[in-house]
């Protein structure tokens, strides 16, 4: 095991601005090799020429996105306590969170695969899966969920290594997974002729390739592992499940809400359903930067939160809802002049490709929203609020999502209910920054340390 570093707590020091640019761009570039994994898999199977295999990987990813949100907000919790640890400079302490953060990610990523197991084709169903279409998902779905607590643990190491601000190897271990995704897909689906098999098995094997990297870079790069004792254990479960707990709960709510959403299109038929498929992976990578964003104001939240720094926490916000801004007004405005060619390159024709226009003109705006609500719910999370974010979130998901996706589909149909999916992001960004403003605010008076 490697020496500890002498200063551990990088954030406390240092430029705000400049860790918060630094962290989120290594961030961006390890979250897109993750998130190219699903429009790699989608992109090749709409080669394949069949619009019921597209709509099969669309309805799967909406129930996959699920548990990956779990591991995301389980992920949360060990980031948030391993980085304050780090900040008072209990190194001891922090390898010892870390070890049981990745003991807990294993449980409970193991057993929600096994409670989601029999319930697989009812959730389908529910959905709008239907004859074909069903069964191919069905299918996908079977095959990847055991590799659940893999992407549970590449998750909780890449934040852990976050955690100590190592912003280079959390991304290189997202990296190196999204490359092996890139060589095996395309010698699975077409080499092999595996087609949708294919995808899963690249998936799974680019899930182990994520946590053999991570662990190597957690364990014998940084030293920031010891395996905990049984009555370690049962004394963190308090500490951990406070954070832990509304944080899943938070992560959770958005694949609900995409799940009302594909409810909602998939009356409209495969090739509408297909569309949406496209536009729930275009999503991710083209703000893939407010996912790193919001993953990475944590641990420097975190760090200066364990040492005190009170100046150093609202700063760190208020850069981050600046970057917010000025990143989705650039996306927004490559989207709108790449539309058609994101569109062909899916082979989207007639309705798929009407949707994705339509998204990438008006709807993509609405997510300098969603990201305020991101840096929001990462502030929460890591300052002693983490119900504030799963209040907010799970209103954006039912409340900003149910009624406008209603009224816009009763009354403009298909792109009534895109357009109702972005309008229901705004009031609640207008929320989480005024709510974020009075938590800083109470910071200054509330003793917190």
């Amino acid at each position: 095991m490697s020496t500890t570093p002498s200063i551990p707590a990088k954030f406390t020091q240092g430029s705000i601005l400049r860790h918060v640019l630094t962290m989120s761009a290594a961030g961006c570039a390890g979250l897109i090799a993750v998130f190219f994994v699903d429009v790699l898999n989608l992109f090749y199977i709409s080669q394949l020429g069949h619009k019921e295999l597209a709509a099969a990987v669309g309805y799967a990813g909406t129930i996959l996105f699920f548990l990956a949100s779990l591991s995301i907000g389980l992920s949360i919790a060990a980031s948030a306590l391993t980085s304050r640890a780090l900040g008072k400079g209990d190194i001891k302490q922090a390898q010892l969170l870390a070890g049981t953060a990745i003991v807990f990610t294993i449980c409970l990523m193991s057993l929600a695969a096994l409670l989601v197991y029999p319930f697989l084709a009812y959730l389908l169903s529910l959905l709008g899966a239907k004859g074909e279409t069903a069964r191919l998902a069905l299918r996908f779905t079977h095959m990847v969920l055991p590799s659940v607590p893999f992407i549970g643990i590449g998750m909780c190491v890449s934040a852990l290594i976050r955690a100590k601000g190592d912003a280079k190897n959390a991304m290189l271990i997202t990296l190196i997974a999204g490359l092996t995704t890139a060589v095996l897909d395309p010698l699975f689906i077409f080499g092999f002729g595996l087609g949708l098999d294919g995808a899963a098995y690249s998936t799974i094997l680019a899930r182990i390739v994520m946590v053999s990297v991570g662990l190597t870079f957690l364990i014998k790069v940084h030293g920031l592992f010891a395996w905990p004792s049984w009555q370690l254990s049962i004394q963190n479960i308090k500490p951990y499940f406070i954070i832990a707990f509304p944080a899943v709960l938070t992560q959770i709510a958005t694949p609900v809400g995409n799940a009302f959403t594909t409810a909602a299109i998939g009356p409209y038929g495969d090739d509408a359903v297909a569309g949406w498929a496209v536009i729930t992976r275009i999503i991710p990578v083209a703000f893939v930067g407010l996912f790193a964003l919001s993953g990475s104001v944590g641990p420097i939240l975190g760090q200066n939160l364990g040492a005190g720094l009170l100046t150093r926490i609202k700063a760190t916000m208020n850069y981050s809802f600046l970057v917010v801004l000025v990143y989705v007004l650039v996306i927004w405005l490559l989207l709108a002049s790449l539309a058609s060619f994101i569109a062909h390159s899916f082979g989207a024709t007639g309705l798929s490709y009407k949707m994705i226009l339509f998204f990438c003109y008006f709807v993509a705006g609405s997510f300098m929203f969603n990201g305020a609500i991101f840096v929001a719910n990462a502030g929460f999370n890591n300052l002693g609020y983490p119900f504030y974010s799963t209040l907010l979130n799970w209103g954006r998901s039912t409340l900003g999502v149910i009624p406008f996706i209603y009224l816009g589909g009763q009354w403009f149909g298909i792109y009534g209910i895109l357009a109702g999916y972005g309008l229901g992001l705004v009031g609640f960004g207008c929320i989480a920054i005024w709510l974020m403003n009075r938590v800083l605010k109470q910071l200054k008076i509330k003793s917190v340390f």
